[in-house]
């Protein structure tokens, strides 16, 4: 199976769509969307969401008074959002990363929250980044999400101990932590790309982008058993992100996080 049917064989069955409000998706969207604060121009202002899943981002930002482009390489995702009510602020098509159906210089800021993860080769990824230069504005923000090199192991391995049920994990995780890719556990389980640091940052750079700002999102929130009842207290989850917030610039800690987020411009 190509790196594209795996893709498609984890994403058509639909789970995408309620991740976010899972406990770790939570908190992973609570300090996206915390950092992306940070940086957005205000609205109304035209964001690219691209690889924008099932639209969860595309229609928070919507709701702020963004215009977006959202597209995606999953047909299911496009059908999804096209369900839901984005007051017509949101525009969805199917498209691919690398070759995005936008005009030069043309939007003024570029989400990448997911293409990093499925796109096996570096100069795929670079491309993927350079696509984002090409249609932002001169100054356009282009935020870029990876996955730490170490999340299968501190997540997959040590916290959910899937090796109880796959144990060949242990094994492929090595494999995973020396080249960066992680393949399949089973036909139709996520499979994807990991990130160090300085590779996120390498990457950036190569596509022309200026990174302003690197972050790990999480810290180690995923690493908490009970981490979805300390989320419906307010304190409890005040807490969860303020050790989030206090390590996401910490160079030794980065790794630790699930997700990086790269927060660049166009020159």
């Amino acid at each position: 199976m190509s790196g594209a049917d795996d893709l498609h064989a984890y994403y058509e069955q639909g789970a995408e769509v309620d991740r976010l409000d899972e406990p770790a998706g939570q908190v992973e969207f609570l300090r996206t969307t915390e950092v992306l604060s940070e940086h957005l121009p205000l609205p109304p202002a035209v964001v690219a969401d691209v690889g924008g899943g099932p639209g969860r981002y595309a229609l928070w930002l919507a709701e702020l008074g963004y215009d977006v482009h959202h597209r995606d390489r999953v047909p299911l995702h496009v059908e999804q959002l096209r369900g839901s009510d984005a007051g017509g602020r949101v525009d969805s098509a199917v498209c691919d990363a690398r070759a995005l159906d936008l005009q030069d210089a043309s939007v003024d800021a570029v989400l990448l929250l997911g293409p990093l993860y499925h796109l096996a080769a570096r100069t795929d990824r670079v491309q993927a980044l350079a696509e984002a230069r090409r249609v932002g504005r001169p100054g356009a923000l282009v935020v870029a999400a990876a996955i730490s090199r170490w999340a299968p192991r501190l997540d997959g391995v040590l916290t959910q101990r899937l090796y109880r049920e796959h144990p060949q994990i242990r094994e492929l995780v090595d494999v995973a932590e020396t080249d960066g890719l992680l393949p399949p556990l089973f036909p139709g389980s996520f499979t994807g790309n990991t990130h160090r640091p300085d590779d996120l940052r390498e990457e950036v750079a190569a596509a022309g982008l200026v990174l302003e700002d690197l972050v790990g999102v999480e810290g180690m929130s995923f690493a908490v058993a009970d981490l979805g009842e300390r989320l419906t207290d307010p304190v409890d989850r005040e807490v969860v992100l303020e050790a989030a917030r206090a390590v996401q610039r910490v160079p030794e800690l980065l790794g630790l996080s699930q997700h990086l987020l790269a927060v660049a411009r166009v020159p």
